[in-house]
């Protein structure tokens, strides 16, 4: 898997995380919890593509 096609996979889930995370915020008892951890994965997937960018681009 090229680095381009394995960023445009980790936008993809990045997308796939953000869609969950509202769907939890929009339920009539939101998990604090769930919502937490979603979000710390959805940064870790951002750090993980901009790091992969910024080296792309320096090779």
């Amino acid at each position: 898997m090229s680095t381009v096609d394995h960023i445009e996979a980790l936008k993809a889930k990045h997308a796939s995380l953000e869609q969950a995370i509202h769907h939890e915020n929009t339920r009539p008892h939101p998990d604090d919890d769930a919502i937490c951890s979603l979000k710390k994965r959805k940064l870790q997937i951002k750090d993980e593509i901009a790091r992969l960018s910024s080296s792309s681009t320096t090779h």
